[in-house]
């Protein structure tokens, strides 16, 4: 029974493969060139994600952070080990260092131009988490710690994502800002907005990360 399966599904395989055809639709106008002209901007990708399918991006915050919750959840019954090892050589602290601040850099420039170039809201956060990664490897997790207490940095992720959904709600109730000077820095309405909180939620949420892991798992 098992190779009746097999040779079905090379057959279904090959038959899909070659067999089938599924043309492109022919329509009289360009799918890009309408994103582009609904959300204002000329990044197309970020039209779509922040407003086309704004209802996938919402749960995919979302997903991201109910994965936080369970990382805290998962370790906090581990005992944490008694030294963490990091990097100690001042050259290894100085590349770690330098990657950091040109990482921060490029979050910043994704977060802030991400609707009008490559890049975006999520992107942005990654870059931020892997320059506070960098930064982790290098210092003390009592000093990383500290930090995060002290700029509130949970609360600040949380209102992120509270006001990220606040605001995606409103959009998709057909509530719109002007769209502002197609190409200009404060363009397309709410999707810049959206693009910063989406940034700050994401690298919030993978500094906590980093912490947890650090702390309970040292550096893998």
């Amino acid at each position: 029974m098992k190779w009746i399966y097999i040779v079905a599904g090379i057959a279904f395989f090959f038959k899909m493969l070659f067999l089938s055809e599924n043309p492109a639709p022919t329509l009289p106008f360009s799918i890009v060139d309408a994103v582009v002209q609904d959300s204002g901007i000329p990044n197309a990708v970020s039209g779509i994600i922040l407003r086309n399918r704004l209802y996938d991006t919402i749960f995919e915050v979302v997903v991201f952070t109910i994965a936080i919750m369970g990382t805290k959840y998962l370790l906090s019954n581990e005992r944490p080990p008694k030294k963490v090892y990091q990097f100690s050589d001042e050259s290894s602290m100085i590349l770690a260092r330098l990657g950091a601040t040109i990482s921060a850099l490029v979050g910043v420039e994704l977060a802030i131009r991400g609707h009008l170039s490559p890049g975006g809201g999520f992107a942005a956060g990654v870059a931020g988490g892997t320059a506070i990664g960098l930064i982790a490897m290098t210092s003390s997790t009592e000093w990383m710690q500290g930090i995060y207490q002290r700029w509130h940095a949970a609360v600040w992720e949380k209102i992120s994502v509270l006001v990220f959904i606040l605001l995606s709600v409103i959009t998709l109730s057909g509530f719109e800002l002007p769209h502002g000077d197609f190409g200009a820095l404060l363009s397309g309405g709410i999707l810049p907005i959206l693009n910063i909180l989406v940034a700050i939620k994401v690298a919030l949420g993978s500094w906590a990360v980093v912490l947890i892991f650090i702390r309970y798992r040292g550096l893998l």
